[in-house]
């Protein structure tokens, strides 16, 4: 119930100088409480005249916020609404991308088998002339066959102690003349070493001390493809290291004379 015109009213006593606590407790201690009370009420008043604006501006805010957080939660569940139509639709686009990639990636690779299969049809078709050659060369060595062998066989066999020149005479001169005399075909250039051996393992032998020149080659097929025991006349110690280094891994024995 207080007013502006009762703090008008009271505000003289307030100015006078015996209207303090200290001057109450000196007559009554009941005037001097009550003398506090006016004094706390109408400080009361002025404190309040500010607050109830500010009390009404807060619960009219509030309101507002109320409303304002009624919005937000319909907005947000429309959000939430959308959301969830847009991970569905989200899904459906990732897995319709997915069979895209797959779909590109089959397609990359049948071009590439393609592409590879083409490569291989053309080359394929430049082998054939190549295929047809070969084969017909082919028959003509299997024709061959008889006397390339009885020439290989026949320089295992009796060519081991002889030079080059006199393995030449003999195979050459001699032996080639008599497959001719009896029809018997065989190859004019016919390489010994290359039908006896392999270039593996030629290195081989070179890698074990065995020299690379013709006649040491043909020395070593004699040592390794004949069925009997070879003797070596190796002035120069050649063929002994080849055959210890050789036969290393086979535990080969060596008597010193």
């Amino acid at each position: 119930t207080i007013n502006d015109e009762t703090v008008e009213l009271v505000q003289p006593y307030f100015e006078m100088e015996d209207y303090t606590l200290q001057h109450g407790k000196k007559v009554c201690g009941n005037v001097a409480g009550l003398l506090s009370w006016t004094q706390a009420m109408v400080v009361f008043y002025g404190v309040n005249r500010e607050v109830l604006p500010l009390k009404a501006n807060l619960a009219k805010q509030e309101g507002r916020l109320r409303i304002a957080n009624a919005e937000k939660d319909k907005a947000q569940a429309e959000l939430d609404e959308k959301q969830a139509e847009l991970d569905k639709v989200q899904a459906k686009f990732d897995a319709a991308m997915k069979e895209k990639m797959d779909l590109e990636n089959d397609a990359e690779t049948c071009k590439r088998k393609m592409q590879a299969a083409s490569a291989l049809i053309d080359g394929l078709s430049g082998e054939k002339v190549r295929w047809t050659q070969q084969s017909k060369e082919f028959k003509s060595q299997i024709k061959r066959l008889v006397g390339d062998i009885l020439l290989c066989t026949g320089f295992l066999s009796y060519c081991g102690p002889f030079n080059q020149d006199f393995r030449n005479l003999l195979l050459k001169d001699l032996w080639e003349a008599e497959l001719r005399t009896h029809k018997i075909p065989f190859s004019d250039d016919l390489n010994l070493i290359a039908m006896l051996v392999d270039q593996p393992t030629i290195s081989e032998w070179n890698l074990q001390g065995l020299p690379g020149d013709p006649l040491s080659i043909q020395n070593g097929i004699i040592v390794t493809k004949a069925s009997r025991y070879p003797l070596l006349v190796d002035p120069q110690t050649q063929g002994k290291e080849w055959v210890k280094n050789k036969e290393q891994d086979n535990e080969l024995q060596v008597n010193s004379v």
